[in-house]
């Protein structure tokens, strides 16, 4: 047993025995376990790199993804998994994570309940199952100074919830997704996380033959009025995220793109409870742009997290690689630091190892890729902020409106007749080129 003045630890036999806290080397560095341009403490736009990238391993991908596809079997080799779904097993598991991402030097993770700790036969019986690794968690938290980003429910694996779980069909499959919430909700609080996400998986639709969309969305609107309500009754400040997503495993979602839920959260009052956590493989599966999504969250003051990772543009679903594209990361981070940085979100590597990379070691690999690659993109976003002819173009582009008729028609001091009025006495309009290529041959500049 290890111990300080104030508690004791349990000291398992390390799962990374040959590999040592991964440590900033530089871009010259040839070591593939040390990060290139991931410097922590190196100050960007005033703040340490960590404070501004608030890196999240997830629990799912990185400690319970076996690895297996439609068309085989797991190829994962996790020495420390016995295989089984006991509680000595998750316990194990969690010490197991801590270790890794205490080396990783990532300063979150973010978990669903299902994650950490296994089902049981009854609601009770995973409570209490849930409660005995939560302890472990808890401890390790402590022993690292690791913080739970955020916490959620798996409201979607359980056959229970074939038909969903806010937006079932049957109202006792509600009433379970709504006391599994509560107490996911009550183990996020006891671990101090930061924020809870609520992600749909299976909140939609395979056919509206069997549909009453207006009675599935009021019931999922219920739902997240309950769960606010419950916040602010055990004083759990963390920020709500939704997480859109247009299909997979269903046909339709409700929370299908970041517009889809901004006007969802508007038409139920929600808007004041709720931010976004925005998905780069997401986003592509719903015909956009991670910097469209952003952009549009960002527009609405309702961006709070983000789940990094890509997708492959030769494959149409989610694959959730893991993000090494620095254009993707400049854009990202472009539109963060416009909109004054994340403050309890984070940016969380919902992303998994490639089947094929079946070694733990690769955990690190892919970790530290992730984690440079958004230095980047951070390095590089400041530096096009600092440069100035970005923001510049884009002022001068809207300069109409801020001068002339432009305030007048943006403060509804004018209505058609003036307008009619103004133009017919100005005469056509002139316009300027948009030089799309003159701004993408300056962001190279920087890349």
């Amino acid at each position: 047993m290890l111990a300080d003045s104030r508690k004791k630890y349990y000291v398992m036999p390390s799962a990374f025995p040959k590999i040592p806290k991964i440590q900033y080397e530089g871009p010259t560095s040839r070591n593939p376990l040390a990060f290139k341009h991931y410097n922590p403490e190196e100050i960007v736009e005033g703040k340490a790199m960590q404070d501004h990238l608030r890196f999240s391993v997830v629990y799912w991908h990185t400690f319970r993804n076996r690895m297996s596809d439609p068309f085989g079997a797991g190829t994962a080799i996790r020495p420390w998994d016995d295989g089984t779904e006991s509680v000595k097993n998750a316990q194990n598991r969690a010490r197991v994570a801590f270790e890794f991402i205490e080396k990783l030097g990532a300063p979150f993770y973010a978990f669903h309940d299902r994650d950490v700790a296994p089902e049981g036969k009854s609601l009770t019986e995973s409570n209490k199952n849930l409660d005995a690794v939560v302890k472990v968690l808890k401890s390790e938290q402590k022993r690292t100074g690791i913080k739970l980003l955020w916490g959620t429910a798996c409201l979607f694996a359980h056959p229970r919830y074939v038909h969903g779980a806010a937006t079932s069909s049957n109202a006792d499959v509600f009433a379970y997704a709504a006391a599994q919430v509560k107490k996911a909700l009550e183990v996020t609080h006891e671990l101090g996380g930061e924020g809870y996400v609520f992600w749909g998986g299976r909140e939609g639709y395979s056919t509206l033959l069997n549909t009453n969309i207006k009675r599935e969305m009021d019931h999922l609107a219920q739902f997240l009025h309950m769960a606010v309500e419950y916040k602010k009754k055990i004083g759990f400040r963390g920020t709500f995220y939704i997480e859109p997503k247009p299909k997979e495993p269903t046909k339709h979602q409700y929370d299908s793109d970041a517009a889809a839920c901004l006007n969802f959260l508007r038409e139920y009052g929600l808007k004041d409870e709720l931010k976004l956590n925005i998905e780069t493989n997401h986003a592509t599966l719903a015909g956009h742009t991670m910097h469209h999504e952003l952009e549009v969250a960002a527009a609405a003051n309702a961006l709070g997290s983000i789940d990094a990772n890509t997708g492959d543009p030769m494959l149409g679903w989610d694959t959730d690689q893991f993000p090494t594209d620095i254009y993707l990361t400049t854009q990202c981070m472009l539109t963060i630091l416009k909109m004054g940085g994340l403050t309890t979100g984070g940016v969380n590597f919902d992303a998994k190892v490639r089947r094929e990379s079946f070694e733990p070691i690769d955990l690190f690999y892919a970790h530290i890729g992730g984690m440079d690659a958004f230095a980047r993109g951070l390095k590089i976003a400041a530096a096009i902020r600092k440069d100035g002819r970005l923001a510049e173009f884009v002022k001068q582009r809207y300069s109409s409106w801020d001068t002339g008729i432009g305030p007048k028609i943006e403060n509804g001091k004018v209505g058609l007749k003036e307008l009619e009025a103004y133009t017919l006495k100005t005469g056509e309009p002139s316009n300027v080129s948009g030089r799309q290529e003159f701004l993408e041959n300056l962001i190279n500049e920087f890349i």
